[in-house]
């Protein structure tokens, strides 16, 4: 498959140094770990950040516009791994699920970037487990959302740590609260999607560490209808990896979403099929990225944060990935550089991190794609272990045109999580599956950015999550808030 170069690359402007001095901290219950959730937690148009600790307090940093941010109050927690927005009790209004090592936390938001220890209140069982993964759906007629979390090493376990993977916890509502169930085995996620796989099926599925679960263990895709994992009978074959972090896009157009799954060594892109199943993609399609692509460190790559966004408004999916040593592991680099593929007409990827000055060799964990600006082209944010935050302003003078779309809709499920979104313009249709959950302990939930190219106008249409679809004709260039009829 050939290479077709890149017409121009994206531009950035570093901005680090107008975030607070912020780094994701500990020993070795943080070697993993170190996401970042992004909301606009004051709706002022404007995404603000949260960012894990580890050993440091989190911390929110709100926009203040024009690429200037404040650190703001926040109830102090330690042992944060990561976090993501989430409307937990339906009022519309934000919250925030915080992972940690130890007993996990939901801040309820106020409306006004103000946030209160909510994790009793609204009934979140005890628990004293290392969560390294979340992600929620809500069934059709729920009042609350049912919530899986993804757990790593158990720590109370004498034999551990190696082959100690503790199990995971679904969070079903209860009453006022939440009643936990054991999802086993456990193969040490520290990611985990609920998302329509191939069979157009809302699915679990977790990546797996196999540093710790050593042997027997693997990949995994558990169906939330049937309340089973898949088998061969499925299609679904077994795959064993260093499971880091998910990111999920349809790449063709096909309404199935392809899965980049980050790993130690090869970063590994999976097509799904009309039966079903996954294939690996081809090496030369170019997101592999499994050593080094600057310094003269040979060995293997790291990732974990991956995501797809369109940086070039283009219209194709382009994707960054963070890399960095977990630590000191000696068999893996440890000038490890970010990675940003864009996507080229003929579906390959380019590498030009370097070119656009964000290959930085920090150890990197979470990151997002993000418009801080509201000028239609995504911006870039990465945490770092034991190193400052990044902070990059897209500035591409030659982008093409957006839309940025919001979901709203009445009752339980009010940003309308589970709807799927399609835009249509002359160069072809971008299916986007709206989620929670993925990356690495770490995800937005902000209006969703689509580039369209030279297309002055798409049509959008939404199928919502109970099934029913609307659609409209949308003028490029603006954010528009889409609300079920």
């Amino acid at each position: 498959m050939a290479v077709t170069p890149a017409v121009a690359d994206p531009v950035f402007i570093d901005h680090s140094d107008r975030l607070p001095d912020h780094s994701y901290t500990g020993g070795w219950e943080h070697f993993v770990g170190g996401g970042v959730a992004v909301l606009d937690c004051d709706a002022d148009g404007l995404p603000d950040i949260y960012a894990a600790g580890g050993a440091d307090p989190a911390i929110l940093i709100r926009n203040a516009g024009d690429f200037h941010f404040e650190q703001a109050d926040v109830p102090v927690l330690t042992g944060v791994t990561g976090a993501y927005p989430i409307d937990v009790d339906g009022d519309a209004v934000l919250d925030l699920f915080v992972l940690r090592v130890g007993q996990n936390r939901i801040l309820k938001g106020a409306g006004d970037c103000t946030f209160t220890d909510a994790t009793d209140a609204l009934g979140l069982p005890e628990d004293n487990d290392w969560s390294t993964a979340f992600t929620a759906w809500w069934p059709i007629g729920a009042t609350r959302p049912t919530m899986a979390i993804g757990n790593y090493v158990d720590r109370d376990n004498p034999d551990g740590p190696f082959g100690a993977c503790d199990t995971n916890t679904i969070l079903r509502p209860e009453g006022d609260g939440y009643a936990a169930t054991t999802l086993a085995p456990g193969f040490c996620p520290l990611s985990i999607l609920a998302a329509n796989d191939a069979r157009g099926r809302l699915t679990l599925r977790l990546s797996n560490d196999r540093h710790y679960y050593v042997k027997g263990g693997y990949e995994q895709m558990w169906d939330i209808g049937e309340g089973r994992f898949l088998g061969p009978e499925d299609g679904w074959k077994n795959v064993s990896l260093w499971g880091m972090g998910i990111a999920s896009r349809d790449l063709n157009g096909d309404g199935r979403d392809e899965v980049m799954l980050t790993s130690m060594g090869d970063q590994l892109l999976q097509f799904a099929q009309p039966d079903g199943a996954y294939v690996a993609a081809p090496f030369e399609i170019g997101t592999y990225s499994q050593r080094p692509h600057v310094g003269d460190d040979g060995r293997p790559s790291t990732g974990w944060h991956a995501e797809f966004g369109d940086m070039d408004n283009d219209g194709r999916a382009d994707l960054f990935i963070a890399k960095g040593n977990v630590d000191q592991m000696p068999g893996m680099a440890m000038e490890d550089p970010n990675n940003l593929l864009m996507q080229q007409p003929d579906g390959t990827f380019v590498e030009v991190a370097a070119r656009v000055g964000v290959a930085t060799t920090d150890r990197s964990r979470g990151a997002a794609l993000v418009d801080f600006d509201g000028d239609g082209r995504q911006d870039l944010i990465v945490t770092n272990r034991r190193a400052p935050l990044e902070l990059y302003r897209n500035v591409t003078p030659d982008a093409g045109n957006w839309i940025a779309i919001d979901l709203r809709q009445a009752g339980a499920n009010p940003f309308a999580i589970g709807a799927v979104i399609r835009v249509e313009t002359a160069d072809g249709s971008q299916i986007l599956q709206h989620t929670i959950g993925g990356g690495h302990a770490g995800g937005q939930l902000v209006a969703r950015h689509v580039g369209l190219g030279e297309a002055d106008q798409a049509q959008v249409s939404v199928t919502w999550p109970d099934g029913a679809e609307t659609t409209q004709t949308v003028a490029a260039g603006q954010r528009i808030t889409i609300t079920k009829p």
